[in-house]
């Protein structure tokens, strides 16, 4: 799976914001969901969360990506 990555833009309220959520496979056999945030042009905060199947990853990723787009990212 590609990552998604998601911004949100408000000039006037100086906002230029970025999500960018991915899954990937670990060295053990389970998968990581991985999400990073922050503003737009500087280093953002990453979070990894392991799961033991590639499909509650992905649930895990769908979740955060709806949640996301009801905050204003596209």
């Amino acid at each position: 799976m590609t990552a998604i990555m998601l911004t949100r833009i408000n000039d006037s309220r100086n906002m230029a914001r970025f999500y960018k959520l991915d899954v990937q496979p670990t060295l053990f056999g389970e998968w990581s969901f991985v999400k990073e945030w922050g503003r737009i042009g500087r280093a953002g905060t990453v979070r990894v969360e392991t799961h033991q199947t590639r499909g509650s990853a992905d649930l895990a990723l769908a979740s955060n990506w709806v949640r996301r787009l009801k905050k204003g990212y596209r």
